[in-house]
């Protein structure tokens, strides 16, 4: 199969053989492009001249960027933009907005899935009202590589924990899953190797966690659900020690115009305590793509 496809590709438009890929016209090229992935589109050009001309076409990036891009660019810090290199092309805008690019501030996240062009955001800690925050007898900022934002948010010991949100943001229509990123425990480097310390980790096994949604157009989903499941340390504990994306729900977007969504997360029966909490993120991601994350 290989071997044909060279044969093909080195054939044709010289004269010197039959015809070869070199000779589909780029129109032809391009609109068999629209049917493929982005990496399956700049993989395939690297074949030829016309390839190489149909992946840079208009025609094929437009279908693949979301509806919205002019408001996700608008969004966006002019710092973050290279001037040098001005977005004229819809390809150059779908290479730039699939990296991830900061914005608010460095609070907020947004870029677009490189198979599908579905726009995920999401929003730090520091984006978000933590009740307590301020106060370090109960809240410490952890700066870390294992967040994109470099920092994370340490509950020691509280009794009334919640956690609020409210972002306003051009999502393109689709349905979308919001999911909180959490920490059971305070992790660390010792000699190059990543420990946990569960020492302030308790009370989440007593009353679940309330996590909430809702939009402005009237949607709302909420669930509960333990943190931690202690008694199960035995047989190993999965929900202590790593990184876990719970999911709050989906909501709907029906039309292009800008959505404004709340989220929160709390426990506030204050008959007992908790703590030794991390608390990262929020991220929104198209439904879609969330099966392919760990998620509870």
């Amino acid at each position: 199969m290989g071997a044909s496809l060279s044969n093909l590709t080195e054939a044709g438009s010289d004269g010197s053989g039959g015809p070869g890929l070199g000779d589909i016209p780029e129109s032809c090229v391009a609109c068999v492009f629209t049917y493929l992935t982005p990496p399956e589109i700049c993989n395939l050009a690297r074949l030829n001249r016309a390839f190489r001309g149909a992946a840079s076409s208009d025609s094929v990036w437009e279908p693949k960027l979301p509806s919205t891009y002019p408001q996700l660019l608008s969004l966006l810090p002019i710092e973050t933009v290279d001037h040098r290199s001005p977005l004229s092309k819809k390809k150059e805008i779908f290479a730039f907005l699939s990296r991830p690019i900061p914005f608010d501030e460095g609070t907020k996240v947004l870029w677009l899935d490189r198979v599908t062009g579905g726009v995920c955001l999401s929003v730090s800690a520091k984006g978000m009202t933590i009740t307590g925050i301020e106060d370090r007898r109960y809240w410490s900022w952890i700066p870390t590589e294992e967040s994109r934002f470099q920092v994370v948010a340490y509950l020691q010991q509280i009794w009334w924990f919640e956690v609020d949100g409210l972002i306003k943001f051009p999502f393109p229509a689709g349905v979308y899953s919001l999911s909180f990123r959490l920490h059971l425990g305070r992790f660390f480097k010792r000699l190059g190797r990543r420990l946990c310390n569960y020492g302030q980790t308790h009370g989440w096994d007593i009353k679940p966690v309330r996590f909430e949604l809702s939009t402005s157009d009237g949607q709302q989903v909420s669930r509960e659900c333990c943190l931690d499941e202690p008694e199960k340390d035995d047989m190993g504990n999965h929900k202590r020690g790593c990184w876990i994306d719970y999911h709050v729900g989906d909501f709907v977007v029906t039309s292009s115009d800008t959505v404004e969504l709340r989220f929160s997360m709390k426990q506030i029966d204050c008959t007992h305590s908790k703590g030794g909490l991390c608390v990262d993120s929020i991220s929104i991601i198209p439904s879609g793509l969330r099966h392919e994350k760990k998620s509870l």
